[in-house]
């Protein structure tokens, strides 16, 4: 697999976006429970099935870009060309030494934005330590642990070790990164409405950002057309977070609502085929 992994990692970009395209619509029209909870997933967030659609192709361009992202040789920068859209509030947010907390949902490319604050900020400001689950499969385990020891970029597994991790990070005034529209293990989340459904959400983001003091700041990675590249968004959280909130289903609310609307500015790139309303096994959405 590795040696594959490194044939990709030599195509151009537009290349494997074409192949991605290909094998995101051979997966939805080849998997009925994938079809099926994609298109549910679109109605229960209320977007128009056309403006959607695109999401199949972007699913497929995500996993054919991954070799490209994760094997390329440190130095290479990241695609043809990297576009800003809010460099400036990271840049505000890092002069005040009190850390930063990148929410990104399942939206574009996220390996971007990781590799794109590294290569842009830490040689100044310090690493970004990332939130990951690691893969299952133990030869894709190895290429994953192998492309993510980057500069600039380090890894904390999704345990309680991780946690420590970022929350040290953060107390040095660095950043760190995750998703928070991934179900968490089993007792690491609250139920909270997603696009007006209950979906176990994470506590996690919240608690980095109240524990610490940090500045949360949204981002994501929009693939530009033709394999031209990417651009990151960076915004504010314009919400804020409770003060007093001990169970932690208001914060993860409010991070909630601001993941709907990132997504809602470009449905064409989120992952709708995301199982983001799964049950874990001891939880009961009811209750």
């Amino acid at each position: 697999m590795l040696s594959l992994f490194r044939w990709l990692a030599r195509r151009p970009l537009w290349f494997l976006h074409v192949i991605g395209a290909f094998l995101g619509w051979i997966t939805y029209w080849s998997s009925p429970s994938y079809r099926r909870r994609f298109n549910e997933n679109v109605r229960q967030a209320g977007i128009d099935p056309v403006l959607a659609r695109p999401a199949i192709a972007a699913a497929g361009r995500m996993v054919a870009e991954a070799p490209y992202l994760w094997l390329r040789p440190p130095g290479a920068g990241i695609g043809p060309r990297l576009e800003w859209a809010g460099r400036a509030l990271i840049e505000e947010a890092a002069q005040a030494k009190r850390g930063i907390v990148f929410l990104t949902p399942h939206m574009g490319s996220f390996e971007v934005t990781a590799q794109a604050i590294a290569q842009e900020f830490a040689a100044q400001h310090g690493p970004i330590t990332v939130l990951y689950r690691p893969a299952r499969q133990p030869a894709l385990r190895e290429v994953m642990d192998q492309s993510r020891a980057r500069p600039g970029l380090a890894t904390a597994p999704a345990t309680l070790g991780g946690v420590r991790q970022m929350m040290r990070a953060l107390r040095r005034g660095e950043a760190v990164g995750l998703l928070p529209d991934q179900v968490p293990p089993d007792g690491m989340g609250v139920w909270v409405p997603f696009f007006g459904k209950p979906a176990y959400t994470m506590t996690l983001a919240a608690r980095l950002i109240q524990q610490t003091g940090a500045t949360p700041l949204l981002i994501w990675g929009e693939r530009l057309a033709h394999g031209a590249g990417y651009a990151v968004r960076v915004s504010r959280l314009d919400e804020p977070l409770p003060t007093d909130d001990p169970g932690q289903a208001e914060s993860a609310a409010v991070i909630n609502r601001a993941m709907e609307a990132l997504i809602r500015q470009c449905p064409q790139q989120y992952l709708w085929g995301y199982n983001r309303y799964k049950q874990p096994r001891s939880q009961d959405p009811a209750a």
